[in-house]
């Protein structure tokens, strides 16, 4: 991962997402925190969201989870 400054910064929602003891699955992980973000005080992200985790490779998935939601 190439920018923390993510992990610094208040996520888009107040979503909290159990990964640690997930299965690292692309795809599991994109449902996990869609499902969420649904969830959340912002649902209206969750489009946003796919697009953007789904625009380059594994890494900035793994990014993108940390700005919209908080990750355990």
């Amino acid at each position: 991962m190439k920018d923390n400054k993510l992990f610094d910064a208040e996520p888009l929602t107040n979503a909290i997402v159990e990964l640690s003891s997930k299965d690292g699955n692309a795809f599991l992980i994109l449902g996990l925190v869609r499902r969420a973000i649904l969830q959340s005080d912002k649902p209206e992200l969750a489009v946003n969201f796919i697009e953007e985790a789904t625009a380059h490779d594994y890494d900035h998935l793994l990014m993108t989870c940390a700005k919209y939601v908080t990750i355990e």
